[in-house]
């Protein structure tokens, strides 16, 4: 996005009685290709350019955007979001980063951008090799389809207090989904992946072979009797066990007191020796950023250190309502006041395996696949639906389905247990985690 047009979108704003502004510009061009049983289904091709536009008068604040990147239509934004912050109520927390704290660079080489850009034709291709790949398992009998996709995209900040960054990255991804059947039934399964660059993707076949194998081992999924085991969360979802934790530890959420960990900055909520590290500066990760969303710096960090939970995620306003200095987790889209998010996160591994685990927890439930989490964020109290397999005498036994295992997390943390098998997929990542004893609600 070019940075004189956000300039002077700046300017245009002041001009006209705000007292602070921020543009944001943002650019995206993408293709993505869907096969079904060995033939083309979809093709989708973006080209977007957007403008944000947010201004402040005293306490007041508003936010704008467009797609449309005239003269008049930019001058239309302007004025339009100056008259709504004139009759926008005050928001005592609201306002642009402190220059002070501003990020000024020179700015991390992330190596977030790959200049290929793949044809229709070969995005079909990997397509239809992982498909076709997963479709010649045995067992398999059925496709829910392969897809291959691109993306690039280009953003800038620029503010009125002097901040001007950009941000670029791209995206690969390869998917193939298919069912797996016998006389007893039929199970899905499937496996996926992005990266920023092309050549750090698996192979479609590799993808493809991994989809139909999870596909069959789920054949013959039966039901168990409700009951209490130990559980251990598949590192490829182990991640959607700490989630909920990054929630409670949101500025916004602790400035509401709307979180089941409000009070426990600075104190042990997971077993010694537990770390959740974050680097939004790591080479080419899919959470990475030079800056946040209010171009502050960022920094690697440990958010639990030893077991100890070491810090809020915090914006500007929510820091201020805290009285704190805020975090660097700033996140917002073209319009709206910015949000809080994560960068690159990662639970440290332990020392055994998955395997491991199994053998020294004996009997419980492997989960595999997670669906309709439950939370209360006062509390912590936490159920979700689940299915994977069970496990006996450290060995796996048989696949298990229509399971929901439940607990308060303020708990369940406390008695984690990390594995070694971390392997980084995306933007957060974990070994398997295991918990000692867990409430299973089965037939």
């Amino acid at each position: 996005m070019d940075e004189n047009l956000l300039q002077d979108l700046v300017s245009a704003a002041l001009k006209a009685g705000a007292d602070a502004a921020e543009a944001v510009g943002a650019e995206r061009q993408s293709l993505s290709i869907s096969v079904r049983m060995g033939k083309l289904e979809e093709v989708e091709r973006e080209e977007a350019r957007d403008l944000g536009l947010r201004v402040f008068i005293g306490k007041r604040q508003a936010s704008v955007s467009g797609s449309d990147l005239s003269a008049a239509a930019r001058a239309r934004l302007v004025e339009r979001a100056v008259a709504m912050a004139r009759l926008a109520p005050e928001e005592p927390y609201a306002g642009l980063a402190p220059s002070e704290i501003l990020s000024r660079g020179p700015w991390p080489e992330l190596d977030l951008f790959d200049p290929t850009e793949p044809t229709a034709a070969e995005l079909e291709d990997q397509a239809l090799a992982a498909e076709s790949t997963a479709l010649a398992t045995p067992g398999v009998t059925n496709s829910e389809g392969g897809s291959a996709g691109w993306s690039s995209s280009a953003w800038r900040l620029v503010t009125s207090n002097g901040f001007s960054g950009p941000h670029a990255a791209s995206g690969f991804s390869i998917s193939a989904s298919v069912v797996a059947g016998d006389e007893n039934g039929m199970e899905r399964g499937g496996e996926g992946r992005s990266q920023r660059w092309q050549a750090d993707l698996p192979t479609p076949e590799a993808i493809g072979a991994e989809a139909g194998k999870r596909a069959v081992s789920r054949l013959g999924a039966r039901k168990i009797a409700s009951t209490t085991a130990p559980v251990i969360f598949e590192n490829r979802l182990a991640m959607s066990l700490i989630g909920p934790m990054l929630g409670a530890i949101a500025g916004p959420a602790i400035a509401r007191g709307a979180s089941f960990l409000k009070d426990r900055l600075g104190e042990q909520i997971f077993p010694a020796g537990f770390v959740v590290a974050e680097d939004p500066h790591r080479r080419r990760g899919l959470g990475s950023s030079p800056f946040d969303d209010e171009g502050v710096a960022n920094h690697a960090r440990n958010l639990i250190d030893d077991g100890v939970l070491t810090t809020w995620l915090l914006n500007c306003s929510s820091a201020k309502q805290l009285g704190l200095t805020t975090t660097g987790h700033a996140s917002r889209g073209l319009a709206g006041s910015p949000g809080v998010s994560t960068t690159n996160l990662t639970v440290r591994p332990g020392t055994l395996d998955q395997a491991g685990l199994m053998r020294d927890a004996g009997e419980g439930l492997l989960v595999t696949s997670m669906f309709g989490p439950s939370l209360n964020p006062h509390t912590g109290d936490w159920s979700v639906g689940v299915s994977g397999f069970w496990f006996e005498k450290g060995e796996m036994a048989y696949p298990v389905t229509e399971i929901t295992v439940a607990g308060n997390l303020v708990d369940i943390y406390q008695r984690l247990v990390a594995g070694s098998d971390l392997e980084i997929r995306g933007a957060s990542n974990s070994p398997s985690l295991l918990v000692d004893a867990l409430a299973i609600a089965g037939r």
